[in-house]
C-alpha cells in the first residue's frame, strides 16, 4: 500500500507539470504578442495615470492607477494578481517593477510593489501593466507539500495520515447538543459535527443550502470558547464574503490580504484598517510623513549633481531609513497584539502565508470552498493547524482549474474535500436549499445528490408574477432544425451562436413585456462561452433600450459563481452535424448554472447535438416531464 508521505511526493511531481504547461500557455499567450494586443485582450493596461503614491504596512510602496478612457471591463486583473509595472519613456533605465494587485474598482487599481521605493519614472508618464506568471502561488504550494511529506510525529504529520487514509478522525460526545432556531436539521447536525470534531468536520454544501451560513455559526460557537480561528478560501470573493459574515454576528475577524471588495465595511475589517484606528496611529503617521518628506526632497536632486549634493541625497534617504525602521518595529508589535486578540484572522489560502502568520498557528482551520482549490493549495493553511479541521463545500460545482492534461488525470483535479467525501462517513450534507423553485432544483437534485434535497416553503413554489398569469419556472427551448449552426472566433478559438442569441432575447423580450408595472426581476444570461457572452453584451446594449430600468448581468457560468437573480437564461452555443460539445461534458459547471435561478430557468441548445450524451438527454426528459418543452420554432419571426 502506499504510504501517505509517497502520496504526496506525487502530488509534488503532478504540481510540477502544471507549473510548467501555465509557464507554457503564458508564454504563448502573452510574452509573444504586443502591447496593443495584449491590452485588447485585458492581459495587459495601456497607459494609465497615477492617482495616489503611499506606503502601505511593513513600508511596502503602493500606487493607485487610473486607466485612460471610459471602458476598463473585459480585462484579467483581479485581486491578487502577479503584475509588472512598465515606463515606455525612451531612455529610462530599469523600466520594469513587480507588484501585486490589491484591489481593483471599474478603471483604477491599486498595487504593492515588491521593491524599496518608487522607481524614477513613476510620475513621468507612459506607464502599463502587464500579467505576469504567478510563480509566487506555485512556491507556497510547493512548499507546503514539501513541509507535509517531511513532517514527523507533530499534527501536519497526523494529518497527512488522516487525509491519506492512515489514520481515522475522532469525535467527542457532546452531553448537551446545540440547537438553533434559526438552523434547519441538517444545519443544526453539521455544526455539532464541527463542535465535536477533534481532528475533521466536512460540511457538503450543495446550492442555496446555507453553507456559509451554517460554518459562520460554527466558527462564532467556537470564539465564544477561544478557540483561535483561521477561516480561508480559495478566492478573495470568497473570502470577503466569509470575512462579512462573521462580523455581522458579532465575531472579531482581522482579514489579511488583497480585496475584491473595498466598501467601507469591508476595508474596515483589514489589518491595515485595524492599525489605523489604534492609539498609536496619529505618531506612526506623523513619522511616515517626516519620512515621505524626507524622500521627495532627496528624490528632487538629479541625476547631474555634484559631491555635496550627492551626500546630502544620501543623508536623507538615511533620515528616512532609520524612521521607517522605528515605524516598523512599532507596527509589528502593533500587528502581533491585533492578531492575537483577533477571533477569527481571514486570508486566501496562499495568503495564509503571509509573513505577519509566518509563525502563528490555530486551533482551528476553517477552508470554505474547498471544492474549488487543488490540493496542494489546500496544504498551505494545513501546516498553520494546531487542532481540527474543517472543510466546507460542494464537489458538484465549479472544479479547480487544471491546465495540465495529464496531471488532471493523474488525480491534480481531485480536491481534499472530494476525497473526503468517498472517505469519511461523516460527511454532514446540508438538505434544505432556500433559493429555488423544486422544478428549477428537481434536475439537479437527481443527477446530483441522489435526490435528498428538499426546497424550503418559502421557496418550494416560488413564481415570477406576470401580467397573463403564467406560472412556468423552466423552460428548455430547442433550436433542433432551425439551422442556428455555432461559430468560431479564429483568435479566441471560443465559440458562439448569434442566432440562438436571437431566440433568447426575443423570448426575453416578450417575458419583460409581461412584468407588472414597477416590477423589475433580477436578469443573468449565462454562457459556457465567452465569445458568447462578449456577443451578446454587444447586442443586449442596442436591443433593450426601452428595458433600461432592468438590470441586466451577461457573463460566463464561472463568473456567476455564488450568484443568484430571479430569473436565469443559459446559451449552450454548441451546434453541429458531429454531435461535440466541448467542454460542456463539464456538467459541475452545467450545476453551477443551472441553480444560479431563483424563479425561473430557460435553457436554449440544440438537441440533435446535446441528446447524444447522457445529462443533456436527461435534462431534456425533465423538461418534457414537466411540460417546460418548447421549440425555437416558436420565436422564429
Amino acid at each position: 500500500m502506499e504510504k501517505s508521505t509517497e502520496k504526496i511526493a506525487h502530488l509534488l511531481d503532478l504540481l510540477h507539470q502544471e507549473r510548467q504547461e501555465d509557464l507554457s500557455l503564458y508564454n504563448q499567450t502573452i510574452m509573444q504578442i504586443s502591447l496593443a494586443e495584449r491590452t485588447k485582450r485585458g492581459t495587459s493596461w495601456y497607459p494609465l495615470q497615477v492617482k495616489e503614491l503611499g506606503y502601505g504596512l511593513g513600508e511596502q510602496p503602493f500606487v493607485v492607477l487610473e486607466k485612460n478612457g471610459k471602458d476598463a471591463k473585459g480585462h484579467q486583473f483581479g485581486a491578487g494578481k502577479m503584475v509588472n509595472l512598465f515606463s515606455n519613456q525612451p531612455g529610462v533605465q530599469e523600466p520594469h517593477v513587480r507588484g501585486i494587485v490589491n484591489f481593483v474598482r471599474k478603471n483604477i487599481i491599486k498595487v504593492f510593489l515588491y521593491s524599496n521605493d518608487f522607481p524614477d519614472w513613476i510620475e513621468l508618464g507612459k506607464i502599463g501593466l502587464d500579467l505576469l506568471f504567478d510563480d509566487r502561488s506555485y512556491r507556497e504550494m510547493e512548499k507546503a507539500l514539501k513541509d507535509t511529506m517531511a513532517a514527523e510525529r507533530n499534527r501536519l504529520a497526523e494529518f497527512r495520515e488522516i487525509f491519506k487514509g492512515e489514520r481515522k478522525i475522532e469525535f467527542t460526545r457532546i452531553k448537551k447538543p446545540y440547537y438553533s432556531r434559526m438552523l434547519n436539521n441538517s444545519q443544526n447536525s453539521a455544526v455539532n459535527t464541527i463542535m465535536a470534531a477533534e481532528d475533521l468536520a466536512v460540511v457538503h454544501g450543495p446550492p442555496g443550502t446555507g453553507k456559509t451560513t451554517t460554518i459562520v455559526e460554527a466558527i462564532r460557537l467556537m470564539a465564544l470558547e477561544k478557540k483561535k480561528v483561521l477561516a480561508v478560501a480559495p478566492s478573495n470573493t470568497a473570502v470577503d464574503w466569509l470575512s462579512i459574515k462573521l462580523h455581522q454576528v458579532g465575531v472579531n475577524v482581522v482579514r489579511i490580504g488583497n480585496l475584491s471588495r473595498v466598501d467601507e465595511e469591508m476595508l474596515d475589517l483589514t489589518l491595515e484598517a485595524r492599525l489605523f484606528q489604534s492609539p498609536e496611529a496619529k505618531e506612526i503617521k506623523k513619522m511616515k510623513r517626516q519620512a515621505d518628506d524626507m524622500r521627495k526632497m532627496a528624490r528632487k536632486y538629479k541625476r547631474n549633481f555634484g559631491p555635496a549634493e550627492r551626500a546630502q541625497r544620501k543623508a536623507l534617504f538615511q533620515e528616512a531609513k532609520d524612521l521607517y525602521n522605528q515605524v516598523h518595529i512599532i507596527e509589528n508589535y502593533l500587528v502581533d497584539k491585533i492578531l492575537n486578540e483577533a477571533d477569527v484572522v481571514s486570508a486566501t489560502l496562499v495568503g495564509s502565508n503571509n509573513k505577519y502568520l509566518s509563525n502563528k498557528r490555530f486551533e482551528v482551520v476553517v477552508i470554505d470552498e474547498a471544492a474549488q482549490a487543488l490540493e496542494p493549495a489546500t496544504w498551505i493553511p494545513l501546516t498553520k493547524a494546531d487542532g481540527k479541521v474543517i472543510l466546507a463545500g460542494d464537489p458538484f460545482q465549479l472544479p479547480p482549474t487544471v491546465k495540465n492534461f495529464k496531471a488532471a488525470k493523474a488525480g491534480l483535479e481531485r480536491t481534499l474535500i472530494e476525497q473526503c467525501l468517498n472517505k469519511f462517513p461523516e460527511v454532514n450534507l446540508l438538505e434544505v436549499q432556500y433559493r429555488m423553485h423544486e422544478d428549477i432544483m428537481g434536475f439537479s437534485n437527481q443527477q446530483f445528490y441522489n435526490n435528498r434535497l428538499q426546497a424550503d416553503q418559502s421557496v418550494q413554489f416560488q413564481n415570477l408574477i406576470l401580467t397573463n398569469g403564467e406560472k412556468k419556472p423552466l423552460e428548455f427551448i430547442d433550436t433542433a432544425g432551425c439551422g442556428f449552426e455555432e461559430k468560431q472566433n479564429p483568435k479566441t478559438r471560443s465559440h458562439y451562436n448569434p442566432e440562438e442569441y436571437q431566440v433568447l432575447w426575443r423570448h426575453l423580450d416578450s417575458l419583460m413585456a409581461l412584468f407588472k408595472e414597477g416590477t423589475h426581476p433580477s436578469i443573468g444570461i449565462i454562457s459556457p462561452y465567452k465569445e458568447q457572452t462578449l456577443y451578446m453584451k454587444e447586442q443586449i446594449a442596442s436591443y433593450f433600450e426601452p428595458h433600461q430600468q432592468t438590470h441586466i448581468d451577461v457573463n460566463t457560468i464561472d463568473s456567476f459563481q455564488g450568484q443568484e437573480r430571479d430569473i436565469i437564461y443559459i446559451s449552450l452555443v454548441r451546434s453541429n452535424e458531429k454531435g461535440i460539445i466541448g467542454f460542456l461534458k463539464d456538467y459541475r459547471r452545467m450545476n453551477v448554472a443551472m441553480t444560479r435561478a431563483r424563479k425561473k430557468l430557460i435553457v436554449i441548445g440544440d438537441s440533435a447535438t446535446l441528446g447524444n450524451h447522457k445529462f443533456y438527454q436527461d435534462f431534456m426528459d425533465y423538461c418534457e416531464k414537466k411540460n417546460a418543452y418548447r421549440s425555437a420554432w416558436e420565436f422564429m419571426y
